[in-house]
């Protein structure tokens, strides 16, 4: 819990750093693809030799989750405005449940209902008056929403089922590299050589992102996923949107409505409580039966 706690702290300032210094001024597919890169660069020099099988799941969880997820993503801020893009976010819950209960073979009511309560109190923090013609922009970032939800959940599961002997740093080389594999493919078929970054700010921020935000974040995300249930999951997914705008109107003075705000983070707790207390009461519940 602890790692997905500090993860959304470090992931708080990544909105902001793209909508305000790179969406739209540099290329969409040059930006994945540095950041990518940088992020498998830290990984490398910690990569072991593991079954052809495995490293070829690792492989295509990173290019779904990294890869596919932030192409997407980053498209979106071409189509969307960023508080529409951070609307359409808030679904990301619904699919990490959904796809957990399909790959278990099951179906669970009570995290379905604590992750969309989730989502009520990330719709109420997140609200905004919505432009026109955004369908295609929604399409995409569920796209994203997709890719991210399933690569964390299908990590999540093959650890889980994979008698792995060595310490999770020692293969996360390989998720890194399938997300390389996506974006490389992707800036040379639909790149612009010219918009290139063109400030050190620019270029100071794909650092950011790529070493930090995507090299150490994910990392730690996807471990700390192992260790929590799918629900707990689904929840910390929407618990970027408190720490997100308030880095906005701490340090880019977005407007922000605080009573809406507050509101949405005591669902949000809501559905983080009840989600706790359903998980105490399931084994009392089949001791008795």
């Amino acid at each position: 819990m602890i790692n997905l706690v500090l993860v959304t702290f470090l992931w708080a300032f990544s909105f902001s750093l793209i909508g305000v210094y790179l969406a739209g001024q540099v290329d969409a597919y040059f930006s994945v693809l540095v950041r990518v890169a940088l992020a498998a660069l830290v990984f490398l020099p910690f990569i072991k030799k593991v079954p052809v099988p495995l490293a070829g799941k690792l492989m295509a969880l990173g290019a779904i989750q990294l890869g596919c997820m932030y192409v997407f993503y980053y498209q979106s801020f071409l189509l969307l405005s960023v508080p529409e893009v951070l609307i359409f976010t808030i679904l990301t819950p619904v699919y990490v449940t959904l796809i957990f209960d399909l790959l278990q073979g099951r179906f669970s009511a009570r995290y379905l209902l604590t992750a969309i309560i989730a989502v009520i109190g990330a719709a109420i923090m997140r609200y905004s008056a919505i432009g026109d013609q955004v369908f295609t922009g929604f399409l995409v970032v569920q796209g994203a929403n997709i890719c991210f939800a399933l690569g964390q959940v299908g990590y999540k599961v093959l650890l889980e089922r994979e008698e792995i002997n060595i310490p999770q740093r020692a293969i996360f080389g390989y998720f890194y590299l399938g997300a390389l594999v996506v974006t490389i493919c992707t800036w040379f078929l639909f790149g612009n050589p010219a918009k290139l970054p063109t400030t050190t700010l620019q270029w100071e921020i794909l650092l950011y992102l790529g070493l930090v935000a995507s090299g150490m974040g994910y990392f730690f995300w996807n471990k700390g996923a192992t260790k929590v249930d799918s629900g707990t999951l689904a929840i910390m997914n929407n618990a970027l949107i408190p720490a997100g705008l308030i880095v906005n109107l701490v340090i880019w003075n977005r407007d922000a409505n605080l009573t809406r705000l507050s509101l949405g983070g005591a669902v949000l707790l809501l559905s983080l409580l009840l989600h706790e207390f359903w998980g105490k009461q399931r084994p009392l519940q089949s001791q008795t039966n």
